[in-house]
């Protein structure tokens, strides 16, 4: 795939951003930019009960995406916006799509693809939570659940329909999902969509909904392949982008722990228990079976701690992440697949057991801690192999990250 650095090689951003600069100027045509800047929800112009829901979920003031990409996506326009996770993209694009209903037809005028469960469940909690006033209707569409149960459900009738590809397409294809009054069609992490194969169902989607249609593209990056979906589908798209530098690594102190050799990690996240015990807390590692590795090594000193992962079973995993949100489990061991679905409140201290494998997975998963101005503490646990990549971090998201002080407990 062009455009993503080979296995062992090192992302380097600055050729990252000279071929987007190019790919981008030579689409002068294609795109315009937008540059209006509200400040305060109030000033976006839109209906009361959306903003009492807005407010009622917790924001206060709109983030940088927010800011730029409600507007132009209230007005019916097609957009690209480009941002971090963590940087408020769900809300955009929920207050978004929450304006424009008609609320007195009970079908689907919405339909937002997602490329993980955890994810589209994500964004319909946040759609519900911000319609709650104007009395929306969500369902997710996900595998692993019951198709009789879906079909049900959008055979009542809903609204918004968010869901991962495989099966909406399926839905689509069996008519149980009705394709005639869908007006609006959100693509969300579309480079991640993209770089999991999901392009051919993306298509096939998009030749079964109708041909006015009114699309938004928000993605992290936009390697050429999201480039080209943009081309193929979207009507005189306005590009919004949020810069890297503005993305919020803010408000999370972040430290690293020289560990020097591999196997002296678990002696020191055991030290730290305690400490993570205080608060909920995140432990990524790079695979699978060191999730299950490591679950073994604490439990078996009496730690307690849950581990979710890509293989389990949609069931278990809903369990688990029920368990960890409800607070009845405190440290919960997971790899990247699951960051972004990853939204709990309370969550404010992040271990990185492994650093990950791309510097733009730092933001994934520490970006989770303090997510919209609230407080976090994200700790690397860094061997020698790993300065290069720490070092790569920093020079990426243009921070600098110390040694962890002794009074760890004090910074929660």
């Amino acid at each position: 795939m062009a455009g993503t650095a080979p296995e062992g090689t090192q992302f380097d951003t600055r050729q990252f951003d000279q071929r987007l600069n190019e790919v981008l100027d030579g689409q002068d045509e294609f795109f315009t930019s937008y540059d209006e800047v509200h400040e305060s929800f109030d000033a976006m112009g839109l209906q009361e009960n959306l903003l009492r829901g807005i407010y009622a979920y917790g924001f206060e003031k709109p983030s940088a995406i927010q800011q730029r990409g409600i507007v132009p996506f209230c007005k019916g326009l097609d957009v690209i916006q480009q941002a971090q996770s963590g940087t408020g993209k769900t809300a955009t694009f929920c207050s978004g799509v929450l304006q424009q209903l008609d609320y007195s037809l009970v079908q689907c005028q919405a339909l937002v693809l997602a490329p993980t469960r955890e994810l589209a469940q994500q964004i319909e909690k946040v759609m519900r939570a911000l319609g709650d006033y104007i009395g929306v209707k969500v369902h997710a569409c996900v595998g692993g659940t019951s198709v009789r149960e879906d079909q049900r459900i959008l055979q009542a009738g809903v609204h918004v329909v968010v869901g991962t590809p495989g099966r909406v397409f399926d839905m689509l294809r069996r008519q149980s999902l009705r394709a005639d009054s869908i007006k609006m069609f959100v693509l969300d992490e579309a480079d991640e969509m993209l770089s999991r194969g999901f392009k051919d169902q993306i298509y096939d989607i998009f030749q079964l909904l109708p041909s006015k249609i009114q699309v938004g593209v928000f993605s992290a990056t936009m390697p050429p392949e999201a480039l080209e979906i943009t081309r193929k589908f979207m009507s005189k798209p306005v590009r919004i982008l949020v810069k890297r530098d503005e993305l919020t690594l803010e408000g999370i102190k972040q430290f690293y722990v020289n560990v020097e050799k591999e196997e002296w990690k678990l002696e020191t996240l055991c030290d730290l228990y305690e400490t993570l015990a205080i608060t909920q807390s995140v432990i990524f590692v790079n695979t699978r079976r060191k999730v299950d590795w490591l679950t073994d090594k604490m439990r078996s000193r009496d730690h307690t701690v849950s581990a979710t992962h890509g293989d389990m079973d949609q069931n278990t995993r809903d369990i688990i992440m029920r368990e960890f949100r409800s607070g009845s489990s405190r440290v919960l061991i997971t790899t990247d697949l699951l960051a972004r679905g990853i939204d709990v409140q309370q969550v404010s201290l992040v271990i990185n057991f492994d650093l990950p494998t791309q510097p733009e997975n730092y933001l994934h998963r520490i970006g989770r801690s303090g997510r919209f101005g609230r407080k976090g503490v994200a700790i690397n646990f860094v061997t020698r192999d790993d300065e290069r990549m720490l070092f790569d971090i920093q020079k990426f998201y243009n921070v600098v990250v110390e040694e962890l002080p002794s009074n760890v407990a004090d910074l929660l």
